[in-house]
């Protein structure tokens, strides 16, 4: 396992930037540990695993709010609590993927009366969206 560090390198460690760190620390999403007297602050290999578990969460969905929930239930008694939180991430892009699919299909649609569309008439595709309704 790598030594402690510097923000500079935890930071490189775990490929986001220094001010990034920060906000996670404010956020207390990532523990700051104490600056020695007149010393810098000395990071230890976890914070980078607790950085990259952050991204990779993101990744997946997961607000930071989210995220914030899932660390502290990390003691590893709680999985049932983090299967629900995952389960009702999984059910939240279900549905984006089922509204993205419709809105493909609607786009596509649109764009083939588009190409079929000759002479000076209006286009099917600004009509249609002028008088969509809610």
């Amino acid at each position: 396992m790598a030594a402690r560090c510097t923000i500079g390198t935890l930071a490189r460690r775990a490929g986001v930037n220094v001010e990034t760190v920060r906000y996670y620390q404010r956020r207390g999403l990532v523990p700051e540990p104490v600056k020695p007297l007149g010393g810098i602050r000395s990071y230890a290999p976890e914070h980078v695993q607790r950085l990259r578990f952050i991204k990779r969460a993101q990744q997946l969905g997961f607000s930071l709010e989210e995220v914030g929930e899932l660390l502290s239930l990390e003691d590893g008694l709680r999985c049932h609590e983090v299967e629900e939180i995952a389960g009702q991430k999984l059910a939240a892009v279900r549905e984006r993927i089922a509204q993205l699919t419709t809105m493909e299909s609607a786009l596509a649609r649109l764009i083939r009366k588009c190409s079929s569309n000759t002479g000076k008439v209006r286009c099917p595709l600004i009509a249609a969206l002028e008088s969509a309704t809610d």
